[in-house]
């Protein structure tokens, strides 16, 4: 027996202007698109169930292919300073905060962008004026940076004579640590931080799949195993909330090289959650300066970034990657940590039937490009960057590296697969911000902005695939996910309206009316 959806607009993204009145659905799996009148006398005998969708538009299932989903659940449960704007109001607001706490309690906040407030980065001296007998950890928005008071440093014990650790830089200023950890430098007050418990991990995880269905997502790419201690209960936490029953969603979860030997021993068939690509860092991000470029940053020629492994090193872990016959997702923002991992991925073909991906490439080459073209590989961008970085990021880079710099037209028109992201909690989680900054490349409020880069704006078609058929190229899926076709699977996200027809700014105002996961709805905004 199967359900038939009707009474709305089914836009099966077949292609752009396919639009279809009915879907019906057996035992999860699409059988038939067309005409409610056609559907209905062709499985009359077959049909229990019948959903009107009261002139709701039907999408194919909207997944975000790159986001830390427990990270987003904490940036929801904890202290957000992401839309913090100046030192000021920084200050009253972890004076306010630090009064729910303890005595001796961490103060740890998400979060903060030196960018929007174009004043100094929060170092321990600032942070002392706050709090000098207790510690502050502050992670900046790009999670490639802390800072920590002089009490934090003293719990890590980070003095002057520490000396930076592989892949990570001890911010100092004549020889005395700032508080500014760049990277790998992080793990050393990260290993320290108050211990994590499953109930926690449990709570985030939780919060976070309530809110990523509430923006329509019926599954997400996603990397959390390294950062709670505990990777196979961590693993765990993941088939225990997503269960079948009570919630459905698709997790594809990529596994941080490091704890790959753990979690692939781990044999445990699950219907909604499996393991995907082993994750690898190969540098850090733009804001931090940290992202590997092949020039100096034109706003710092004294640095062009930092490698977290040497290009040999790479390739090592791409080869034990091979041994779990598992392809790589790895982190490549800046030209020359990409040129790396291009290099790695040479050296060590993906297995037979599998893809790679490549995540962020805010910085390329056409050198770069051409490689590209030759691999099986997906590259992971996250067009809400766009609208995040510019027009700092300008800065760092100059204006001879902009015209491949966030360029994810050219990345489609030399044939090359790409799939959505948000990167939460470093960005905002709902798909339509990502959808706008695609075709805009703006921020939403800048109305009347012709788009930075104007020349890379995407239609809107070619964005909402990146998080549809794209997401699902990235794991090979692309029969299976991210159309509604006949064989596919009844996965979808109903919106109030068809962003088609409304203008890009009017998209913002668009509701989430169904998250729809294997033909079982799982928010709906009526009820919810």
């Amino acid at each position: 027996m199967g359900t038939l959806w009707y009474g709305g607009k089914v836009r099966t993204l077949v292609n752009e202007h396919d639009i279809q009145e009915a879907v019906f659905v057996e035992s999860g799996i699409i059988i038939d698109v067309g005409s409610k009148e056609l559907l209905t006398s062709k499985y009359s005998k077959v049909i229990s169930n019948e959903v009107n969708l009261n002139g709701a538009v039907l999408y194919p299932g909207f997944v975000d292919s790159h986001l830390h989903m427990i990270g987003h659940g904490e940036k929801l449960l904890r202290l957000d300073l992401s839309d913090i704007s100046s030192l000021v109001d920084l200050r009253e607001t972890l004076i306010q905060h630090n009064r729910k706490l303890g005595q001796g309690e961490w103060l740890i906040g998400e979060g903060f962008n030196e960018n929007l407030f174009n004043e100094m980065i929060p170092d321990k001296f600032f942070l002392d004026e706050i709090l000098s007998e207790q510690p502050i950890v502050l992670t900046r928005v790009c999670r490639h940076a802390l800072v920590t008071n002089s009490e934090g440093l003293r719990l890590a014990g980070i003095d002057e004579s520490t000396l930076n650790p592989p892949g990570g830089v001890i911010v100092k200023e004549k020889g005395v640590p700032t508080g500014y950890l760049l990277d790998k430098a992080q793990d050393l007050v990260k290993g320290i931080l108050p211990k994590i418990d499953r109930k926690y991990i449990k709570r985030a995880l939780v919060t976070s799949l309530d809110d990523l269905y509430q923006h329509g997502f019926v599954g997400a790419h996603t990397e959390d195993l390294n950062y709670y201690r505990d990777p196979i209960g961590t693993l765990h936490t993941f088939y225990e909330v997503i269960d079948g029953e009570s919630r459905k969603f698709r997790a594809n979860l990529l596994v941080h090289h490091e704890v790959a030997e753990y979690i692939m021993q781990d044999q445990i068939e699950h219907d909604y959650v499996e393991k995907g690509s082993i994750k690898i860092f190969a540098d850090g991000a733009l804001g931090g300066r940290t992202a590997l470029l092949s020039k100096p940053y034109t706003d710092a020629p004294s640095t062009n970034g930092l490698a977290i492994y040497s290009p040999e090193q790479l390739s090592q872990i791409v080869q034990k990657a091979r041994k779990f016959n598992m392809p790589v997702a790895i982190h490549v923002i800046g030209d020359l940590a990409l040129e790396y991992a291009i290099q790695a991925i040479e050296e060590h073909p993906v297995p037979s039937g599998k893809r790679d991906r490549l995540i962020h490439l805010q910085v390329t080459r056409e050198d770069l490009i051409d490689r590209l073209k030759k691999l099986s590989v997906v590259l992971d961008i996250q067009p809400r960057f766009v609208a995040s970085d510019f027009p700092w990021v300008e800065e760092r880079l100059g204006e001879e590296r902009l015209p491949y710099s966030f360029a994810w037209k050219r990345l489609l028109n030399a044939g090359l697969m790409c799939s959505g992201g948000s990167d939460a909690p470093i960005e905002p989680i709902d798909p339509i911000l990502g959808i706008h900054a695609a075709v805009t490349r703006r921020k939403p409020e800048n109305v009347g902005h012709p788009g930075y880069n104007s020349d890379e704006k995407l239609t809107l078609f070619e964005a909402i695939k990146l998080f549809t058929l794209g997401s699902a190229e990235a794991i090979s899926n692309e029969n299976k996910y991210g159309l509604i076709k006949a064989g596919y699977t009844a996965d979808f996200t109903v919106l109030s309206e068809d962003l088609f027809e409304l203008a890009p700014d009017e998209w913002l105002n668009v509701k989430v009316e169904k998250t729809v996961v294997d033909n079982t709805v799982m928010y709906e905004r009526n009820k919810d």
